[in-house]
């Protein structure tokens, strides 16, 4: 048992008993009490000085984090970012911890380990629903999405701008993810699809006061009339060109002029320039993949074949480096991540240790205090339960032996008191000398016999397994007369001997109250009970053709009241199908 469930258990076993013992006792469980008490608000103490402790530690590791990343020290953030992380509980502290693992998915992503960002990423989903704050589902969704798109898979990558787009988040952010998505139609090739989105997004107020943001959008249309062969192409080209240049944008504006080389590519002298002076910006922003693009373009359109060699030689070698970099960086956070994870299970198992050498002197410091408060409690505790059980055994066995003797004298008057009285008044106004009374007297007196025989099994114990198929066989047959009729089906087919004798008993009665009901009232030549198991379920049909039961008119009482009663004490149902006139059907369900 857990220690507070333990004091909760003492403590409610302690208020009962003040109750009921003498004051002598009440001392006694008095000072029991305060020590309970003593020690729950101490290990209370410690768990919450232990939470502020861990709360302090995560928050001064993200500090510490967010400055190396604003400052690009991006080794260095992700270190700490990661160790905020392992602290981390996401079950208690989601927030944290998707915001830590947000930032290293995107370092992790600016150094093109795309597959390591989505497994840091993909690990925040399960707790993306416990955050309140839509932008922080907003910043996973995203770095997914870029993740899926450098990788070339589009399904994957429109799914996640989809779900960042649908976010109550700010409008930059939603526009953000459109235009995402139509980055993805403008590889696809769907020119028309990604122009309209580009054409919508330029014209929001909030990203044409964002000049480098604008300037984006103006050379994604750009593209889209280079690429549907329109003329208006150029005019976007040149007001992109324009706002990066005042913005001082050299990203933007390698971008622009690589466009512009392809879309001269038929005039070599300018598509040369243009992508020279793309070349040039990329490598003034550090840009080292598009860089190589303008590198290819150049080498792949010069006819200068000492100019062919040199920047060939430059390619190899830049991207070398860039590869060498990557694969450093890589290693590098795997490194760091798969060391967090052992020091994590090192520092786990110190902790262990820890909480169990102070759980040991506990032991040592409370054991006898512990006992003596155990041992008061466990033998106040079977006291009671003993009054509490002979009481309740007692009340049921008076309240069993009231239901049987009411069952059986209702069914003493009902089935054999009526009888009696028209078998003597048979008996005083009839010559008995004559064969065709004697025969109807005998005949009066087997059916009572019949009856009063029913009556005494009802009280006896059902026999168990094979016999009770023998026995229920035995008491369906004894309905079996010459105008009534009865078939069996599937009964020998059940294994009986997984039913416990509760079960067992109430199919022997219910077959039983159907039959005698079926006798009484329903005027029946044929009557049909099939017996059958599905899965964990034994399903018993009962079908006769005797005049049924109005079902506009029916009241459950007596028989079926029974009935119904026995079906729900082993947990099963029952359905009633009859229309006067059209015989009698019964359902009934329930699990082995």
């Amino acid at each position: 048992m857990k220690i507070p469930y333990l004091y909760s258990f003492m403590v409610s076993g302690i208020i009962y008993f003040w109750r009921m013992k003498p004051k002598g006792i009440q001392f006694s469980l008095y000072i029991i009490l305060i020590f309970t008490l003593f020690f729950a608000c101490q290990k209370r103490k410690n768990f919450t000085a232990d939470t502020t402790n861990n709360k302090v530690e995560i928050e001064k590791n993200i500090n510490a984090a967010d400055s190396f990343y604003k400052n690009k020290k991006f080794d260095s953030a992700f270190y700490f970012y990661n160790r905020a992380r392992t602290k981390c509980n996401p079950n208690e502290d989601a927030k944290s911890y998707v915001y830590c693992m947000y930032y290293m998915a995107e370092i992790q992503q600016d150094h093109e380990d795309f597959i390591g960002s989505t497994k840091t990423a993909t690990e925040t989903v399960p707790y993306l629903k416990k955050i309140n704050d839509p932008n922080h589902v907003w910043n996973i969704y995203s770095v997914l999405g870029r993740n899926y798109y450098y990788t070339y898979d589009y399904p994957n990558a429109i799914y996640y701008y989809s779900k960042a787009f649908a976010l109550k988040v700010d409008r930059i952010n939603i526009l953000e993810a459109k235009n995402n998505i139509a980055t993805i139609y403008l590889d696809q090739g769907k020119y028309n699809k990604a122009l309209q989105i580009f054409l919508s997004i330029s014209k929001e107020k909030i990203v044409q006061e964002k000049p480098i943001y604008y300037a984006k959008v103006l050379d994604y249309i750009g593209l889209c009339y280079f690429k549907l062969k329109n003329g208006k192409a150029l005019a976007f080209f040149e007001k992109s060109i324009q706002i990066n240049s005042e913005a001082k944008n050299e990203d933007g504006l390698g971008k622009t002029y690589y466009n512009l080389a392809q879309y001269y590519h038929n005039n070599k002298s300018l598509a040369m320039m243009y992508a020279k002076l793309s070349y040039k910006n990329y490598t003034l922003s550090d840009n080292s993949n598009n860089r190589l693009l303008a590198l290819k373009f150049i080498i792949e359109n010069t006819n200068s074949p000492a100019e062919i060699k040199e920047k060939a030689l430059l390619y190899i070698k830049e991207n070398h480096r860039i590869y060498a970099f990557r694969q450093k960086a890589k290693n590098q956070f795997a490194k760091m991540k798969y060391d967090s994870k052992r020091e994590k299970e090192e520092n786990l198992k110190l902790k262990a240790q820890k909480i169990k050498n102070e759980l040991q002197l506990e032991k040592q410091e409370s054991k006898n205090i512990i006992s003596y408060i155990i041992i008061i409690l466990v033998s106040c505790l079977i006291v009671f339960v003993y009054y509490y059980l002979n009481a309740r055994n007692n009340r049921q066995k008076i309240e069993a032996a009231y239901q049987s003797e009411t069952r059986i004298s209702k069914k003493l008057h009902d089935e054999l008191a009526n009888d009696i009285y028209h078998t003597l008044a048979f008996v005083e106004n009839r010559n008995l000398s004559a064969e065709e009374n004697r025969s109807h007297l005998l005949k009066k007196l087997d059916d009572i016999y019949s009856r009063t025989r029913d009556v005494s099994k009802e009280n006896n114990p059902i026999l168990g397994n094979q016999n009770f198929t023998i026995s229920l066989k035995e008491m369906i047959s004894g309905f079996n007369t010459p105008k009534i009729n009865l078939l069996i089906n599937g009964l020998d087919e059940i294994s009986w001997n997984q039913l416990d004798e509760i079960k067992k008993t109430s199919v022997y009665r219910i077959i039983q109250e159907l039959l005698v009901n079926m006798k009484k009232h329903s005027d029946a030549t044929l009557v049909a009970i099939t017996f059958k198991k599905r899965n964990n379920t034994i399903i018993i049909n009962y079908t006769d053709n005797g005049k049924g039961i109005d079902s506009s008119k029916m009241v459950h009482k007596n028989g079926l009241h029974n009935i119904e009663n026995r079906i729900r004490a082993i947990k099963g149902e029952v359905e009633i199908h009859s229309d006067f006139g059209k015989g009698f059907k019964l359902l009934i369900k329930f699990p082995v």
